[in-house]
Order: C-alpha cells, then structure tokens, then sequence
C-alpha cells in the first residue's frame, strides 16, 4: 500500500481533537460538604447533636417520670422594717424544698437568696451547698439582717406608708440556684441555672406577737 507523502511545503495539523463530553457528577453526602465547605458540615453535625438531645430527654422522662420540684416558704418572722433615708430590716425565713421524685437526686451547687422591697433590693444571702436525695425534704433558714441605703420615689414611700399602717409588708425573696440532677445510680446531667421567686406578705412583729395576724405559708413560681 501506497503512503502518502507529505511535502514540506504543505501545511499539516495533525489528528483532528474529538469534542469533549458531559459527564454529570451525583452529589452524595459528603460531596456537599466537598462542594459547601465546613459550614455544611457543622450545621448537619449541630442538627444531629440536637436530635439526639432531644431523644436523650424524652427517654429520661420515659424512664424516670420526673416531677417538679415544691417550693415553699413556710414561715417568715419580720421584727425590724422601718425606713429613713435607709433600710434598717430583719427578716427570718423557713424555706422548704420537696424533692418528690424517686428515682432522681438533685446536687445544689449554689444557692443565693435575695430580698426584695417591691423591686428594691436590700439584701443577698449564700447559703450551704447540699445533696438531695429521691422524695426528700429539706429546709432552708436564711436570715437578712441590717440595713441598706435604698432609694424609694414619691409611689413607692407612700406604699412603704401604707404598708406601714396595715403592718403587713409585700416582700419578694428570690433564690438563684445552680443545680445538677442524679439520674439513678450514676448519670449526673449538665448545671442548670432556675431562678425562683417567692412573693411574700409578712407581718411585722414585736416580741414574737404581731397584731396584724400571722404569716401564712406561700407557695413559690419555679422555674425549672
């Protein structure tokens, strides 16, 4: 067979180049953390962090039946409360927390109590750190004791005034607690921060005896 000669003064291009072709790439999983970044990637990770934190407690209330935590103040002795340009006070509470829950235990890593004129503080007190055990009961006995400058305006003297007449004064007592609860034997859960507020009427008494009646036991708002 012949072959074709190529002169030197003919041009030549070569192999003709076929077109290129398509090809269509499926984008799995991972190839769109490829394509999105490390963004994706968090955001898909966070979703199932919190899917599975979700399935965590709904097991946790399966299994345990937790109940809430009862808090009240059951007895509040008020023998000193007068203002003039201060806040001379001493408030005496008894505080019962009820635990009624049987298979939970519950840790108070902090325990604050605050008290309050309306909402003018005048005085904080820590109290002991303790252990809760399952359907238990304790007491608590803060004592706020002193006196603080507080600035009361032209509304709040005159219900101070008339808080007076009556003898019996409106007092807020709040606790700021951190807290962990004991699941069972061994599972101890993240702190947790409630804050409870107690809205209390105390009766000023002189020499153990009040003439405004006596103080009645009142349940607290929990906010766990």
């Amino acid at each position: 067979m012949e072959e074709k000669q190529f002169h030197l003064d003919e041009a030549y291009y070569g192999p003709s180049i076929p077109p290129p072709t398509r090809s269509y790439r499926h984008h799995g999983s991972d190839d769109w953390c490829d394509d999105c970044g490390s963004c994706c990637c968090l955001i898909s990770f966070l979703l199932q962090l919190i899917g599975l934190a979700v399935v965590t407690v709904a097991l946790v209330f399966l299994i345990f039946h937790p109940s809430k935590v009862k808090i009240h103040v059951t007895d509040a002795s008020l023998t000193l409360f007068n203002f003039t340009t201060t806040l001379n006070y001493n408030l005496a509470l008894n505080i019962t927390i009820r635990n009624p829950n049987k298979m939970i235990g519950i840790y108070y890593d902090s325990i604050e109590a605050s008290a309050f004129f309306g909402d003018r503080w005048f005085n904080s007190v820590s109290l002991t750190p303790f252990y809760q055990g399952h359907k238990n009961t304790t007491i608590l006995s803060p004592v706020f004791e002193g006196q603080e400058l507080v600035s009361l305006g032209a509304s709040d003297l005159s219900v101070f005034n008339s808080e007076k007449s009556s003898g019996v004064y409106d007092i807020n007592v709040k606790l700021n607690l951190r807290i962990r609860f004991k699941l069972g034997n061994k599972v101890k859960t993240w702190r947790i921060k409630p804050e409870i507020k107690c809205d209390l009427k105390v009766p000023l008494s002189s020499n153990g005896k009040s003439g405004a009646g006596t103080f009645e036991a009142t349940k607290c708002h929990t906010g766990f």
